[in-house]
């Protein structure tokens, strides 16, 4: 898929016209072919967010599952594949949800035949969650050749330009999880 090019850009992602007064960002001392980019930039993230919901919501429908189970899924392809165990407490952890929530989240998966409880192997008290062999390759066929997809255009990339995306993904996340906490430290306004 080709980039946008700048007659082809939703709106809604152009700066003047979501923040057209700078309310929200200083554009001052930035000139007009760096705001141009800025934009494609906007538009390819936005893009890329609606192809991702895309394949989230197809995933979820081929799978029958949520999204909390799909995370859970993908957690436990990962320790499958490096001979890692998964404790509920773990699955719980990762998906920062309660331990009960985890237990009736298993329940349900298990009677779907998506995965297995068995024994831990590190504490035969407690139990492990492994996802099973069909959903596992159902995952990989389906889900995992949409993601593998990325590798293409990371590969295509030089070694200058991937550490680049990387700095600009590393950046761009902290700087989110950065407005998280500021706009949480302000005091909300009383709202309809």
């Amino acid at each position: 898929m080709r980039p946008l090019e700048n007659e082809e850009l939703p709106t809604i992602y152009n700066l003047d016209s979501s923040d057209p007064r700078s309310e929200l960002i200083d554009r001052s001392g930035v000139d007009e072919s760096a705001l141009k980019q800025i934009d494609r930039i906007m538009a390819e993230m936005g893009r890329l967010r609606a192809v991702e919901r895309k394949i989230s919501r197809a995933s979820q429908q081929f799978m029958k599952l949520n999204e909390t189970d799909m995370r859970a899924v993908r957690l436990l392809i990962s320790a499958k594949n490096t001979g890692s165990s998964v404790t509920p407490s773990m699955l719980a952890k990762h998906l920062k949800i309660s331990t009960a929530s985890v237990t009736k989240m298993i329940d349900k998966m298990e009677k779907a035949g998506h995965v297995l409880r068995t024994v831990n192997p590190a504490d035969r008290r407690s139990l492990c969650v492994q996802v099973t062999n069909e959903t596992h390759s159902a995952a990989r066929d389906h889900v995992g050749r949409h993601h593998a997809a990325r590798f293409g255009a990371a590969v295509r990339l030089s070694d200058s330009e991937r550490e680049t995306v990387i700095r600009f993904l590393a950046e761009t996340a902290f700087d989110l999880e950065t407005s998280i906490d500021d706009v949480a430290d302000r005091k909300t306004p009383d709202l309809p």
